[in-house]
């Protein structure tokens, strides 16, 4: 009886296959995952770029720029067959005639994005420029001048409103300054630094206040966008300024300088080439912050005015951190001017000078009398 069950349960298991004599394959190994390619290096394209800010009026007024060989384009094709990657753009707030103002700015801007280019905004908080000699409060602002809450308020408000239409718009904003040469504060005299008495008691932290308002705007709008203050007179030490600033909780993300070596005598074109460099390698030392030359500009009919800003390209891109070159208004030729400065009480009102003259036209700008790039941006190209 015992056999009889083993048989019977021997012919069970080779029925199931329990006992199958074929042995049976391995499941062939999961081949390994391919190696991915490693991440492509992220790179910082340097930016060369130009502050045409007048150019809307140029065009308004019947001005066709041209390429090198005399066929007549559009600026922005004019600049990136030169080699340039980036526009900067002023914001006045009330301006005269609207140059530079609010729906101006929206105007090009959308030409920059349509053109590829990197686009820079320079808020200077004032309806005429502001710089080392003049930093006007806008009119509308007036009855606030003395009320820094509220003129902190204005910066907030100028400031996102303008940058939200240019998102509303699908415009990019890459780097944003508050105020324009900024040494001496802006919004006079709430955010003033020093008079020619001395420092003006906590100047530096009611201008902090209002830096910050710009700031934290920005960030509001264009969380990305790199933000800085900035300064003139890039072959200066200037160290002591940005320290300061921080001293005072003041949040930048770089650092912007003017630089215009043919503008002063002191020393030669060289010297302030050489002495520019040396400070801006000084900024990026002392604070691990990106440095921008938000300004350049050479004198158009100095005989040496396309080697001076060759040597000096040379020489900044060299230099780790040195982001970017911005050319003040090349699209001019030494001839046109912007009408107000034919219109002195008009001068007078957006200054808040007396004026009894007409200004000249400038004359660092780059384009030939036909208006043709000059061989002074030839280093754009490189």
């Amino acid at each position: 009886m015992k056999k009889l069950y083993f048989l019977l349960a021997l012919m069970v298991a080779f029925a199931c296959g329990g006992n199958n004599l074929t042995p049976t394959p391995e499941p062939a190994p999961t081949p390994d995952p391919p190696t991915p390619d490693p991440p492509a290096p992220v790179v910082n394209t340097f930016a060369k770029g130009a502050d045409i800010s007048w150019a809307s009026e140029m065009e308004a007024g019947g001005v066709k720029f041209k390429k090198k060989d005399g066929t007549e384009a559009a600026l922005l094709d004019v600049l990136k067959d030169c080699g340039f990657n980036a526009v900067r753009l002023r914001v006045w707030v009330n301006p005269y005639g609207g140059w530079s103002g609010k729906e101006d700015v929206l105007a090009v801007a959308q030409k920059v994005k349509a053109a590829g280019m990197d686009l820079m905004i320079d808020f200077h908080y004032s309806d005429f420029f502001a710089d080392p000699s003049r930093q006007k409060i806008p009119a509308d602002w007036e009855a606030d001048k003395d009320n820094l809450d509220k003129l902190c308020q204005r910066v907030s408000a100028h400031t996102k409103d303008v940058l939200q239409a240019l998102k509303d718009k699908g415009v990019s904003v890459k780097w944003v300054q508050i105020g324009n040469e900024t040494r001496n504060g802006m919004l006079w005299p709430a955010g003033q630094l020093w008079t020619g008495s001395g420092d003006i008691p906590d100047g530096r932290k009611h201008f902090a206040r209002l830096y910050n308002a710009g700031y934290d705007a920005v960030k509001g709008v264009y969380a990305e966008a790199v933000v800085m203050p900035h300064l003139n007179n890039a072959y200066e030490d200037n160290a002591w300024w940005f320290t300061q600033m921080k001293a005072e909780g003041a949040k930048f993300d770089a650092i912007a300088l003017s630089h215009y070596p043919q503008a002063e005598n002191k020393y030669t074109a060289a010297q302030y080439n050489q002495k520019a460099i040396d400070q801006i390698r000084a900024l990026i030392s002392a604070f691990g912050l990106p440095v921008y030359v938000a300004e350049v500009g050479v004198k158009l009919a100095a005989s040496d005015a396309a080697s001076v800003l060759s040597s000096f390209m040379t020489e900044v891109r060299k230099i780790e951190k040195c982001a970017g070159v911005f050319y003040w208004e090349p699209q001019v030729n030494g001839s046109w001017k912007p009408e107000i400065y034919s219109k002195p009480a008009e001068l007078s009102k957006y200054t808040g000078e007396s004026i009894t003259g007409p200004w000249g036209p400038y004359d660092q700008g780059a384009f030939t009398v036909d208006y043709r790039p000059s061989p002074i941006l030839d280093c754009f190209a490189k």
